[in-house]
């Protein structure tokens, strides 16, 4: 567990800097880039990546980005194994962007009316 917990950490990091030097489509291309690992999910490893993500939030220095969440436990899933997806969306009324985790179509680490509240833009 501690050794995702530093992943998430480092991962909040990098997609932080990133988005902070480049522009949010490289983020975007780096984790549409992501390859799923060949090698099988192990057992549980959704709910262990999404709990050392949120583990990582809380000691993050500074506020959590839902697209910096997101590209994290996309990326940590993809190389468990696991086939996610980063999802994007937006509402019109009142006007509200918001990027969340999918695996087999479900939300993962999300309310689960997600789906309901945003109109799908885009999946990566």
């Amino acid at each position: 567990m501690l050794l995702l917990f530093c992943k998430a950490f480092l991962g909040l990091l990098a997609f932080d800097v990133l988005d902070l030097v480049c522009s949010f489509g490289r983020m975007h291309r780096v984790v549409r880039g992501w390859k799923v690992s060949s090698r099988p999910a192990i057992p549980g490893a959704v709910d262990r990546v999404c709990k050392a993500v949120n583990y990582a939030c809380v000691a993050y220095p500074k506020r959590v980005l839902c697209r910096q969440r997101s590209a994290v436990t996309t990326c940590l899933l993809r190389s468990l194994g696991v086939s996610a997806q980063m999802v994007m969306g937006a509402q019109k009324v009142p006007f509200m962007a918001h990027a969340w985790t999918e695996v087999a179509g479900h939300p993962v680490n999300e309310r689960r009316d997600v789906r309901r509240v945003y109109s799908i833009l885009e999946r990566c």
